[in-house]
């Protein structure tokens, strides 16, 4: 899912990082370290395993601790060998094998000391010694480590000339600490928000998104590569948080509060045609069949050929009472009847099928508003397809203005690449997203959970998570 929109994502941190180090490079500012580079969303893998392995952590310390005392009484190193294990050293080990014993593990650490000493005495003799000869022969090396660094970003062939040469970790500080200012930004959240528009994100939202990415960013001082990409990954997260968290009850929270005072949540779909609404409506009885609840559907749909056929076809399969009339007659009266056929019976809820309309339909929109206030639901849904983007969020906003919707559901959201419904549509309305359609079965479809969405727009490619997850 998203994946459109996770790429502009993780294109806005590279360029962030492209952009320090090269003036880092033109100040004499820089410096390459061995260790690990994260990726974009390997921060998104640490938040998801952050509480586990807390636990854990905390579970294991008496055992590190008597294994740290018997590696210290055993070995014989200096304090300047212990300080450099367990600082930057440790840190690029972690996810190696833990297994390993500590005689290798400091062999490995020495011989890689060995291997970095060519590198740091280079660097350092710019500073130290004034001999002309050996500062021209560190500018050339420098040189030929920068066109190594810069060719891997630009070129993806990888050549034999790579394969003789050390290969750059990838992973850079500053001697002296970067801020991030706003000429660093501009030509880059200018590159994001244009990307987030042709992903058919809202105007707005792309706006709101840019604007607080900035002000998270500027101001901060940066000592690694790694925070570049940290710093990015977090004010893009929070920003995104903030727009897809819009407040509201749960559909389920609703009818047990209808249940406490005897009577049925009554709930009006309305949308435009081919969207999905009467499927949609099956999946929903489907749902709250299974949650222990006896839902009611009433086929308000009377002037399409064969809509009353549908609705009477997932009724069926999914087994719930279908309330309906003859074709042509008023859906009003259907709506009303369904109303009264669950308050006698003691239902639940009832789920009102309406006829698809284009939202500039007059007749057909007041048609809308005589159904609402004839059947008085307590909540109008708006169904949208999550695969039109920014038509669905223009859609429901015309809806929104006629009728005064209560929450949206987005179909085929399992299938949608560029994410701009799903990021916009309940911050263009201010109206929660309720449920999500996940594919074409019956249980196919998941209520909607802003935390959930957040993994999605900031996980990997096929780490989606399992709708019936919690």
């Amino acid at each position: 899912m998203f994946e459109s929109l996770k790429k502009k994502f993780s294109r806005t941190s590279d360029k962030l990082e492209e952009e320090l180090i090269e003036e880092a490079q033109e100040e004499n500012n820089l410096e390459e370290e061995s260790g690990k580079k994260f990726s974009f969303f390997s921060f998104g893998r640490k938040d998801k395993k952050e509480e586990e392995d807390s636990k854990s952590d905390v579970a294991e310390i008496p055992q590190e601790v008597e294994s740290i005392q018997e590696t210290d009484t055993s070995d014989d190193e200096t304090s300047d060998d212990k300080d450099e294990k367990s600082g930057f050293w440790s840190f690029s080990k972690k996810s190696s094998d833990n297994k390993e014993e500590p005689q290798e593990e400091e062999e490995s650490a020495e011989e890689i000391q060995e291997e970095e000493e060519p590198k740091k005495s280079h660097f350092w003799s710019r500073n130290k010694e004034e001999d002309t000869e050996e500062s021209e022969d560190a500018d050339e090396k420098t040189e030929e480590k920068k066109s190594r660094f810069w060719s891997r970003n630009k070129d993806n062939d990888s050549s034999e000339e790579n394969d003789e040469d050390e290969e750059p970790s990838g992973m850079f500080s500053f001697i002296t600490a970067k801020t991030i200012s706003e000429k660093h930004l501009e030509d880059i959240l200018w590159e994001l928000e244009m990307g987030l528009l042709e992903g058919d994100v809202a105007m707005e939202v792309a706006s709101a998104v840019v604007d607080s990415v900035k002000d998270d960013l500027v101001g901060r001082k940066i000592k690694r590569s790694n925070d570049i990409t940290e710093y990015t990954y977090n004010a893009l997260r929070n920003a995104v948080a903030e727009i897809i968290d819009i407040p509201g009850k749960s559909m389920t929270e609703m009818i047990e509060a209808k249940k406490a005072q005897g009577e049925p949540l009554v709930v009006m779909f309305v949308g435009i045609n081919g969207t999905g609404k009467t499927t949609t409506i099956g999946k929903l009885a489907n749902y709250y069949l299974k949650k222990g609840y006896t839902p009611v559907i009433a086929a308000a749909d009377t002037f399409r050929a064969g809509a009353i056929e549908q609705v009477n076809y997932h009724a069926d399969k999914v087994g719930v009472k279908l309330i309906k009339h003859q074709k042509g007659s008023d859906p009003a009266a259907v709506a009303f009847d369904a109303v009264e056929h669950a308050k006698a019976q003691g239902k639940e809820l009832v789920l009102i099928d309406t006829a698809g309309r284009m939202q500039t339909n007059t007749n057909l929109m007041d048609e809308m508003k005589k159904i609402k206030r004839v059947a008085k639901p307590d909540l109008v849904v708006f169904v949208g397809d999550a695969l039109t983007g920014n038509d669905a969020t223009q859609q429901a906003s015309k809806f929104n203005e006629a009728i005064d919707l209560d929450g949206v559901i987005l179909t085929k959201a399992d299938a949608d690449s560029k994410g701009g419904a799903s990021l916009s549509i309940g911050y263009v309305i201010k109206k929660p997203i309720l449920f999500l359609g996940m594919g074409q079965g019956y249980d196919d479809i998941k209520e909607y959970d802003a935390d959930w969405m957040l993994n999605q727009l900031f996980s990997e490619s096929g780490e989606e998570v399992n709708i019936n997850e919690a």
